[in-house]
């Protein structure tokens, strides 16, 4: 059974209070960060639980930048894809939330689909990571939603975790998605190479890890996919454009 309240915890930060498009703060951002074409950026603060920054919001999902809120952006996922990615965000954010070092090292991507103003779907991969912090904690956050139509999207959600310590990221967003089909860049890595045909020893030799670090990205993926082998778990990353 999915658990009832998904996104419950991100929900309980973020406010639905759009940024100040005439402060000289927002002046200052609209400067100095780098914007690219179908691409929405966003700056939270935590601290004055507020948007402090939006840009090209009404390009990519139709609202204003004096509009888009944070409450919003947690709450457009198309239904398909909202309990893996509200999951995420809580799960990202319990995470920094329990790391009091290099935080502005920390970020993930998510490949999903969004809800536009208008009602569409639109194909997008979003990256958060931290923006600010003080004194081991977390003040706000960066956003970036890009357009992909070359998105390909099957029944698994694709995703990465960044960071100093990314392997105790990756494993912590992992331990409550095993009942929504999801998969890391990590695990994807190493089951590219197992469909190249690729042993478990000559793929840790590639990546210079020990075999049982392997069959940890490998042996829970049976469970997480309802496989019974490598053939029908090479078969399934396939069917479901997890491979290309």
């Amino acid at each position: 059974m999915e658990p009832i309240d998904l996104g419950k915890y991100t929900r309980s930060f973020v406010t639905d209070t759009p940024a100040d498009l005439h402060s000289e703060e927002f002046r200052y951002f609209n400067e100095t960060i780098p914007k690219f074409p179908e691409e929405g950026i966003y700056i939270y603060s935590f601290v004055k639980g507020r948007m402090i920054y939006a840009h090209g919001w009404e390009e990519v999902l139709g609202y204003r930048d004096d509009e888009i809120t944070m409450l919003k952006i947690v709450s457009m996922t198309a239904p398909d894809y909202a309990p893996f990615v509200d999951e995420l965000n809580d799960k990202a954010l319990m995470f920094i939330h329990k790391t009091s070092s290099d935080l502005d090292k920390y970020s993930f991507l998510i490949e999903s689909k969004k809800l536009h103003k208008n009602g569409s779907e639109v194909p997008i991969v979003a990256r958060v990571g931290v923006f600010e912090h003080e004194n081991g904690k977390l003040k706000s956050i960066i956003g970036r939603f890009q357009v992909n139509r070359n998105l390909t999207f099957g029944r698994v959600m694709r995703y990465a975790a960044f960071g100093p310590d990314k392997v105790e990221f990756e494993e912590e967003l992992n331990k409550t998605l095993f009942y929504k089909y999801a998969i890391s860049n990590k695990e994807r890595e190493a089951l590219a190479m197992v469909a190249k045909g690729y042993s478990l020893k000559e793929i840790a030799n590639f990546f210079n890890v020990s075999q049982s670090a392997i069959e940890k990205r490998i042996i829970p993926l049976y469970k997480r996919f309802d496989v019974k082998s490598l053939t029908h778990l090479v078969s399934f990353a396939y069917e479901n454009h997890i491979l290309p």
